[in-house]
């Protein structure tokens, strides 16, 4: 049986353009001498589309597309995900999750196998997760009809959608106790550090556990928060993973895997190929997420405010390489705290990657600021209120180029700040995407250095400064924050992984920063709920992953 996984990078919404996709890669894969094409979870619709399945319209519009895609199959099997109206179906076929589900019309996570110009069979997923970043209980119904298997070139193919391989037992099994000796999951998994173990972890134990060849088919691209790392693969019945696609980009894999159960180990494959380390992983996420954003939602380019910091020279160096230079512009907006070598470097930066630059120093609108607020400031000592003017005036101006020019302002503030508020709201907060939002500061450095690898970008005098928002005589990020090599560990357990102030003491932390950093970073959830949306990259990032209650008194 010669397989094509048929990794794409689908649009929401986009049913003419992603059915197009499809029917190309079906065409390519038939001139390969394809028996079967496997696609990912909702290609059709693109994942998540979210509160769009509640227009009635564009689940219509969705089956239409479906069968006009059928209508363009032959003798080899195209699999593709869609939206499945359940109105018409027999009753036995899918069951209500929860009370939510039930409020809207009923509809189903799916599968369809399009063969010889019709709809040949439907699989309905049957686990639906609702955690993390996933809500697929709010929209779908979780599927309980017998397993789907198909015969395709004398092989028996079964049917399974991504949270049905993730855990013990459920579909894989049962699809595999039905006599199916190639198991296709077809996936919509978001990208997060250390992903491709675990989602080699499941596909192993069931590869062996039942004896059957696994398709973990994927797609790639970024939609809003969430990137698509690609990454598909083949795996043996004994868990060996023979055959890989691309990472972070389309790509077509052609598989010949013997027929029988009992076949021989191996199957005719490509050579997996190498694939990135964990750092290089993170950047090309950053990366694809960048640029699928600014171009799936049509903008110009990109405006990044340059402070020759090492954030905003991260942020600017993934946006020339997401988007090209020419299309990105660094703005230089120097105070009279900013130190001449952070105006410098910031230039330096702009010079290596070759993008546009210019410079709006601020000092006189600072002024105006401080003549207007004379009256009401009268008598109190000046602090963080005139600190954040800067940040907040450096905000106003890269939003009017945004409005002029139509280009799209990046923020640049990383995960460690968003984490603890060390960050202006409606001032280095703003913007239209938020970059490294997700990213800890000791990754960014991380970052760069891995970048500057593949050729200069980041000067070293940026990475060897101390971290400072320079918007006092002096300042240092230290004067307010544990260092970042101590306050990064104490994010990553009170926020990824939800563990008590405790829990962290107990690993040996200072009790007392620990506290400070909790409180800190408790006291910013109001901050978060109105920052842009950034790319995750982290097990759970602030957004649709994390969801704590503004007001609340819980003490950690």
């Amino acid at each position: 049986m010669r397989l094509a996984l048929a990794q794409l990078n689908p649009i929401v919404g986009d049913l003419g353009g992603n059915a197009e996709a499809l029917r190309s890669a079906y065409e390519q894969a038939v001139a390969a001498g394809a028996d079967i094409v496997c696609a990912s979870e909702l290609a059709l619709t693109g994942y998540p589309p979210e509160d769009l399945v509640l227009k009635r319209a564009f689940v219509e519009a969705t089956g239409k597309a479906l069968h006009d895609l059928a209508g363009a199959t032959g003798p080899a099997a195209l699999v593709v995900g869609f939206v499945e109206d359940l109105g018409g179906s027999p009753a036995e076929s899918w069951r209500p999750v929860t009370s939510e589900a039930g409020r809207y019309p009923p509809l189903a996570d799916s599968a369809a196998v399009l063969r010889g110009g019709r709809v040949e069979a439907i699989y309905r997923k049957q686990r639906l997760p609702n955690y993390g970043v996933f809500d697929e209980a709010r929209y779908f119904m979780a599927g309980a009809g017998p397993p789907v298997v198909v015969e395709v070139a004398g092989a028996r193919v079964g049917v399974t959608i991504c949270e049905d391989m993730w855990g013990e037992c459920g579909p894989v099994d049962e699809v595999a106790s039905r006599g199916a000796q190639v198991v296709l999951n077809l996936n919509a998994s978001p990208y997060s550090r250390g992903k491709r173990a675990e989602r080699e972890y499941w596909a192993g134990t069931h590869a062996r556990a039942s004896g059957v060849w696994i398709v973990y088919a994927h797609q790639v691209g970024g939609q809003d928060e969430i990137v698509f790392d690609g990454d598909s693969f083949v795996m043996a019945p004994d868990g060996a993973v023979v055959a890989r696609a691309a990472q972070f980009e389309p790509d077509l894999l052609v598989v010949d895997l013997p027929a029988g159960r009992h076949a021989p180990e191996r199957a005719r494959a490509p050579v997996p190929a190498e694939r990135l380390d964990p750092v290089a992983e993170v950047y090309a996420a950053l990366v694809l997420g960048t640029r699928d954003y600014v171009r799936k939602n049509g903008f110009a380019g990109a405006l990044v405010g340059l402070s020759g910091g090492v954030d905003s020279s991260l942020v600017a160096t993934i946006a020339a390489d997401a988007l090209g230079a020419d299309r990105v512009t660094g703005v230089l907006m120097p105070s009279p705290y900013s130190s001449r070598a952070s105006v410098t470097d910031a230039r330096k930066l702009a010079a290596n990657l070759g993008i546009c630059s210019q410079t709006l120093p601020i000092d006189a609108v600072m002024r105006a600021f401080n003549e207007t607020l004379a009256a009401p400031f009268a008598g109190t000592a000046p602090g963080v209120a005139e600190e954040n003017i800067q940040p907040r005036i450096r905000s106003t101006l890269l939003m009017a180029l945004s409005n002029k020019f139509g280009n799209i302002v990046l923020a640049t503030g990383n995960k460690s700040e968003f984490a603890v508020g060390y960050a202006t709201l409606y001032g280095d907060m703003a913007g239209g995407f938020a970059v490294i939002k997700d990213v800890p500061k000791t990754l960014v450095y991380q970052l760069c250095r891995h970048r500057n690898q593949a050729g200069s970008a980041v000067p070293q005098e940026v990475l060897d400064k101390a971290p400072s928002a320079e918007l006092r005589p002096d300042q240092l990020d230290t004067d307010s924050l544990p260092p970042y090599d101590i306050l990064d560990p104490i994010i990553e357990a009170y926020v990824e992984h939800d563990r008590s102030i405790a829990d962290i003491v107990a690993d040996g932390f200072d009790a007392q920063t620990v506290r400070y950093v909790a409180r800190l970073v408790d006291r910013a959830e109001y901050k978060r709920r109105q920052a842009p949306p950034g790319v995750k990259i982290t097990a759970r990032a602030f957004g649709k992953d994390r969801r704590l209650p503004i007001t609340h008194s819980w003490p950690g």
